[in-house]
């Protein structure tokens, strides 16, 4: 019979056992919330390095046991073999419209959706700005890597002008089909959000910001500050046609420059306790907008 594999704590308890534990210091190991599965990425696809910053987060702040997380279609679609959190599959796009069910009847867990941008910015973009400037309660944790990964390599709403997709073998004409959306400067327009902020994973200073994001964004849940959004700037080589260093060039070279790296929004670095009392700072003047019921 195959027994379990050993976890973080099993492999202290046996050093400890040994009396060798007082000389030797882990310094690195799996996740507790991230599963002991091999992942089903392509060689050089950035998802495995943003799932376990997330798994991280978890583990750092205790909540593995209260946190849900909602999976839509995409190359997240399996996310349910990776996570030791409960997981929820969504429909294509959907994902913000169960977090939010999730989180209503569900308060007190902790809820975030991961989603692509060919899930999250085009089929689901209604979802999206719609939880988003309601200030949901919840993550969101969008994996910009533009192009439709799982699905063979389509153009995505955030493909690139002039970039080659399986749909636009010359190109993304932008006369023709429009310009990239730049879903963190969108989202900033809106009085819902808490924290917005965009991050990388090509470098290990991106990853090591990447993990504060992302941490962040799950503390500020927690915390009751708002509904929070990370939007990691993401590789593809398979569909980009490229070896993953190559990828990684192209992506400092033609994506950073278009998506830059930053905070969008960030209510309590503005000195507010949540995102609503930031909306009504911003809505003093208006005097219906400051009307008390009763």
């Amino acid at each position: 019979m195959a027994t379990a594999p050993k976890t973080l704590p099993d492999y202290q308890e046996e050093r400890i056992g040994s009396q060798i534990a007082a000389d030797e210091k882990i310094v690195s190991a799996r996740p507790h919330a991230l599963a002991d599965k091999v992942f089903n990425f392509c060689p050089g696809c950035t998802h495995g390095i943003v799932h376990r910053l997330v798994a991280e987060a978890i583990d750092e702040l205790g909540i593995e046991g209260k946190t849900v997380g909602i999976s839509p279609v995409g190359c997240s679609v399996m996310n349910y073999d990776f996570f030791n959190c409960d997981m929820i599959e969504a429909s294509h796009g959907r994902a913000p419209a169960v977090a939010t069910a999730v989180k209503r009847v569900h308060p007190e867990n902790v809820v975030f959706a991961y989603q692509g941008d060919g899930d999250l910015a085009s089929i689901g973009t209604a979802e999206t700005v719609h939880a988003a400037t309601r200030g949901e309660h919840i993550t969101v944790i969008f994996i910009n890597n533009a192009i439709y990964g799982m699905t063979g390599g389509q153009m995505a709403p955030t493909s690139l002008p002039n970039q080659v997709t399986q749909t636009s073998p010359y190109g993304r004409d932008v006369t023709k089909v429009g310009f990239p959306i730049r879903m963190s400067e969108m989202l900033a327009t809106l009085d819902g959000p808490a924290y917005i902020e965009r991050v990388a994973c090509d470098s290990t200073a991106h990853i090591r910001q990447a993990k504060k994001a992302i941490k962040k964004a799950f503390e500020n849940q927690v915390n009751g500050v708002g509904y929070s959004f990370v939007e990691v700037v993401a590789t593809c080589p398979t569909n980009w046609g490229m070896t993953p260093q190559a990828a990684f060039d192209w992506l400092r070279e033609n994506m950073l420059p278009y998506y830059p790296l930053g905070v969008y929004k960030d209510v309590s670095a503005e000195g507010y306790s949540n995102a609503y009392e930031a909306a009504a700072e911003r809505a003093k003047d208006c005097p219906i907008a400051q009307k008390k019921e009763g």
